[in-house]
C-alpha cells in the first residue's frame, strides 16, 4: 500500500489532486532532506476531496525547489484513489483518518499502512506533525490537538487561536503522532478556497523555520480553547434533509450558520415528522451514547438541553452518513 520516496518524483507539483495517481501508485511517503535534520511531518488528503492540504504543500516545495528546505519535511500523501474522483472516501474504503495506531485494531491493509508510516517516523525522530483538512460546513480556521500541552498549544495557536481539544473518535492521525511529538490537525475552511491555501502554506513555511517550542506556557488572552464533548450522528435508516418536511428528521436550511456560536439551552437543531419516537446519536469520549443529556426531542423538535457550541455542522448528506452531523464543543479553561 505505501510508496516510499527519497526525493520528489519528477512531474509531481505539476499536478492538482484529482492526478497524483498518474504518478503515484498509492499513498505515498516522501522524505525530503533540510538544514535541520528533525524532520516535520505533514499530512494531506487523509481525505481525498480536501484538497488544501496538497496544494499548500505544493506551494512551499516550490519556494524551496531551489534554495533547499529550512527543515527536513516528510510528506504523506493519503487517499489517493478517493482524490481521483473528489470523494472523501471511495465505498468500501475505511477513513483514512481512521486507521492510525490508538484506533480499533483491523486487519485491513490501511491499518497496517499508517502503522508503518508512524514508525518510520519515529526512527526518523520526528521534529512536530501538521495534518491538513477542509470541512464542509462554514467554520473559521481553527487548530485541534489531542494534548493539553505546552508544545501542543503554542502549535496550534501558530495558526490560529481557535483550539479545540479533542479524544474522539480514535484512530486519528494526530492522536496517534501525539505519542511521538507534538501534532496538530488544521481546519483550513471548504476545499478551493485561496485563503485556505495560503493560511496553511504560510503556517507550513513557519513550522519549517521553528527551532524550538516555546517553553513557557500559552497566555490565556492568546486562545479561545474548546473541548468537544459529543459527536452528532443522524440513526442509520433514517431519512433526513434540510428545509424537506417529507423527511423523518427536518433540518433547518441553513444549520451550518451555527458553528462555532455559542448556543444557549433550547436552541433548535430540527424537526421529526412521522410520529417515531426518534432523536440523534451524541456519542462521548468513548463512544458511548449520551442523547439525553444534549438533546431534548420531547415535542417533535430536536432543541439542546444545555448550552453548547457546533462544529462542522454540515449539509453534505455524504458526508453526514460517512462521518458526522457536527461536534458539539463547551469551552475549556487553561489548563494550570
Amino acid at each position: 500500500m505505501l510508496t516510499v520516496y527519497e526525493q520528489l518524483p519528477a512531474g509531481l507539483l505539476d499536478l492538482g489532486a484529482e492526478r497524483l495517481h498518474e504518478i503515484l501508485p498509492g499513498p505515498a511517503l516522501i522524505h525530503l532532506p533540510g538544514r535541520r535534520p528533525a524532520p516535520l511531518f505533514v499530512s494531506v488528503l487523509l481525505h481525498g476531496n480536501e484538497e488544501t492540504g496538497w496544494l499548500a504543500a505544493r506551494e512551499v516545495l516550490r519556494k524551496y525547489a531551489h534554495s533547499g528546505l529550512p527543515r527536513a519535511l516528510s510528506l504523506f500523501i493519503g487517499n489517493l484513489a478517493a482524490a481521483r474522483h473528489g470523494l472523501r472516501v471511495l465505498d468500501g474504503q475505511p477513513d483514512y483518518n481512521r486507521v492510525w495506531p490508538g484506533g480499533t485494531a483491523s486487519d485491513r491493509p490501511e491499518y497496517g499502512m499508517a502503522s508503518q508510516v508512524v514508525e518510520a517516523m519515529r526512527a526518523r525522530g520526528v521534529f512536530a506533525s501538521i495534518d491538513i483538512h477542509n470541512n464542509t460546513g462554514l467554520n473559521p480556521h481553527y487548530g485541534c490537538i489531542n494534548r493539553l500541552e505546552p508544545a501542543w498549544l503554542h502549535l496550534a495557536t501558530l495558526f490560529s487561536r481557535t483550539v479545540v481539544y479533542f479524544t474522539y473518535p480514535r484512530g486519528v492521525q494526530s492522536a496517534a503522532f501525539a505519542e511521538l511529538c507534538p501534532a496538530v490537525t488544521l481546519e483550513c475552511g471548504k476545499p478551493g478556497t485561496p485563503q485556505g491555501v495560503e493560511h496553511a502554506a504560510s503556517y507550513m513555511d513557519a513550522c519549517l523555520h521553528l527551532s524550538e517550542f516555546p517553553a513557557h506556557p500559552v497566555q490565556p488572552q492568546d486562545i479561545d480553547l474548546f473541548h468537544t464533548i459529543a459527536t452528532v450522528k443522524v440513526p442509520e435508516g433514517v431519512c433526513f434533509g434540510f428545509a424537506d418536511a417529507s423527511c423523518e428528521i427536518e433540518f433547518a436550511p441553513e444549520l451550518d450558520h451555527l458553528n462555532f456560536r455559542e448556543l444557549q439551552a433550547g436552541a433548535q437543531f430540527g424537526r421529526i415528522h412521522g410520529g417515531r419516537d426518534l432523536c440523534l446519536l451524541a456519542l462521548d469520549d468513548d463512544g458511548k451514547e449520551m442523547c439525553d443529556q444534549i438533546f431534548d426531542c420531547s415535542d417533535g423538535y430536536i432543541r439542546l438541553r444545555r448550552p453548547l457550541m457546533p462544529a462542522m455542522l454540515t449539509r453534505d448528506a455524504r458526508v453526514i452518513r460517512q462521518d458526522c452531523l457536527c461536534y458539539l464543543m463547551e469551552r475549556l479553561p487553561l489548563p494550570v
